[in-house]
């Protein structure tokens, strides 16, 4: 396999090697007259076409008429031949090898068959694909299909003229589909700036907003400490002063005490004796009554959780991209992805006129692809707005470059009344029709009128589908090997495993047998339910 060198495809070399391949004629003409014009400049040795093999005579001049060089005594020949005396003849110098490339005519326009006198080759045989003269035509090629040059040539130029019309209006419409592209690439940066300057003043109206909100709240925090420092403070000093007057109560009743021991009399200590005890003892009791132990605790918490501000501050803000096509699966390549960052693309679903689709219900589906790790993938969470647009939140889980993946129903057709490979076919109760498509992996349900009303069913391989009479779906998914049974509301309540190879699905409506056909073993299973 190599690169053709002038229509760039890539061409295998054929049987027999590479001088099987097609010839062309002006490029090896091109290429001979080189040879001869370096061979002419350089004074090499040109051999004489007229001399009999072998001889290897060198020539001197050539002959415009004949196109042959020729040697001296093939032109001596020429100049005493009645018929060759008024042949144009050029020498073989500087100057002839200047006009050689216009005066020299390809070889192979004349007939190299043995006594076929250079003859033109003016036909073409279509049965061998090869130029012929004349005398050709009449031997080895009598029975073939031969038609005049010209006749061909005449085709062949309105095949090349309408390939080139068509090359014409191709160029055009890629230029148009360029000056688009330019177009877009414009438009993306004119976004890019606008959302860059949103950005900036999005987050320098944050920053100053939050610089005025956190001192707030710090003026906040402050006069709340304040406040409970000083209903502690307040507290405390309550208790210690009702502290500081049961020890001056106490010391009081001490004092009176010692000095009635000291002073008096035995008849004022009996007098008043019993009124010292009584009161000293209402004292202390009154001490026992209260706690000793501190009213407040000292200790003031602060608790700012920063982490939590900082991290829910560190995915602030969200990009969301634009694809505006429901019918074709688009990648996009990003080397942005960052673990457990998450993306948001928005997307907008148009009819196949183009016209926006306002409606929800699309079958949207949105995916990353890691480039470096095994193409891991993840898998997008779909929000539905009901308005005709989706938002699609991506969490890659590695990182380096990703290739992002969005389709609309699969990508096919241009809606969710499309499908590419519908197989089953059912009816519900209600007379609504049940559509399972193999490579859409869905069930999609529609009213008699064909008004579409909700998709369910697994991304597995649906095949065959049968509903009861209660509405219960029994459908066969091939890749999965196993029968799903699914209620009136497309929730799956149940699967059957272990079946292989099977295509169709029936339902007996008067036992509720299940008849699969097995396509694998070419039978077809009863199971009674």
């Amino acid at each position: 396999m190599f690169q053709c060198p002038i229509c760039k495809r890539n061409t295998s070399i054929p049987v027999g090697g590479a001088s099987n391949l097609p010839q062309n004629l002006h490029l090896g003409f091109e290429v001979e007259v080189a040879g001869y014009m370096s061979k002419m400049v350089n004074n090499s040795d040109v051999a004489c076409d007229h001399c009999i093999d072998g001889a290897n005579s060198p020539a001197v001049v050539f002959c415009c008429t004949c196109n042959q060089f020729l040697c001296k005594v093939a032109y001596e020949y020429h100049r005493t031949g009645c018929h060759l005396a008024k042949h144009s003849i050029v020498g073989l110098d500087q100057k002839g090898a200047r006009q050689l490339h216009t005066i020299m005519k390809p070889r192979d326009h004349y007939c190299s068959q043995p006594n076929h006198g250079n003859n033109d080759l003016n036909f073409y045989c279509a049965t061998c694909s090869l130029l012929v003269c004349c005398d050709c035509t009449t031997a080895t090629h009598k029975t073939h299909t031969v038609k005049e040059i010209s006749t061909v040539a005449k085709t062949h130029q309105i095949e090349i003229t309408g390939a080139l019309e068509d090359a014409k209006n191709v160029v055009t419409k890629l230029t148009e589909a360029m000056e688009e592209n330019n177009n877009m690439i414009k438009k993306v940066e004119v976004s890019k700036r606008n959302a860059s300057l949103a950005i900036n003043k999005a987050f320098e109206t944050l920053q100053q907003t939050l610089q005025q909100t956190l001192e707030e709240r710090k003026k906040t925090l402050l006069s709340e400490l304040e406040a409970i420092s000083l209903s502690k403070t307040t507290a405390l000093t309550l208790q210690k002063e009702q502290f500081e007057k049961m020890v001056g109560d106490v010391g009081h009743h001490t004092v009176m005490a010692s000095q009635i021991l000291q002073t008096h009399t035995d008849h004022e200590i009996v007098a008043l004796g019993g009124l010292i005890p009584t009161e000293l003892q209402a004292t202390l009791r009154r001490v026992q009554a209260i706690s000793l132990t501190p009213n407040q605790h000292y200790n003031i918490t602060v608790s700012v959780q920063t982490d939590d501000l900082i991290q829910k501050m560190s995915i602030y803000g969200n990009l969301y991209e634009f694809f505006p096509s429901p019918s074709l699966s688009t990648w996009m390549s990003t080397s942005v992805a960052k673990v457990g960052a998450r993306y948001h693309v928005k997307v907008q679903s148009k009819t196949s006129k183009g016209e926006e689709y306002i409606k929800g219900g699309i079958e949207v589906k949105g995916e990353m692809r890691s480039k470096t790790h095994n193409g891991a993938v993840v898998y997008g969470e779909v929000e539905d707005h009901r308005d005709g647009t989706y938002t699609i939140t991506l969490t890659p889980q590695t990182a380096g470059p990703h290739q992002l993946l969005i389709t609309m129903d699969e990508g096919y057709g241009t809606g969710i009344n499309s499908f590419r490979f519908p197989y089953g076919l059912a009816l519900d109760p209600q007379g609504n029709i049940h559509v399972a498509a193999h490579d859409t992996n869905t069930i999609k349900v529609f009213t008699k009128e064909g008004v579409y009303v909700r998709m369910y069913g697994d991304p597995i391989g649906h095949i065959g589908i049968a509903i009861d009479a209660e509405g219960y779906s029994l459908v066969s998914d091939t890749n999965g090997n196993c029968l799903s049974i699914y209620d009136p509301e497309g929730n799956k309540v149940h699967t059957v495993r272990n079946l292989k190879q099977f295509l169709g699905t029936a339902l007996d409506s008067r036992d509720g047998s299940v008849f699969i056909a097995n396509f694998g073993a070419n039978t077809v299973l009863k199971y009674c339910v």
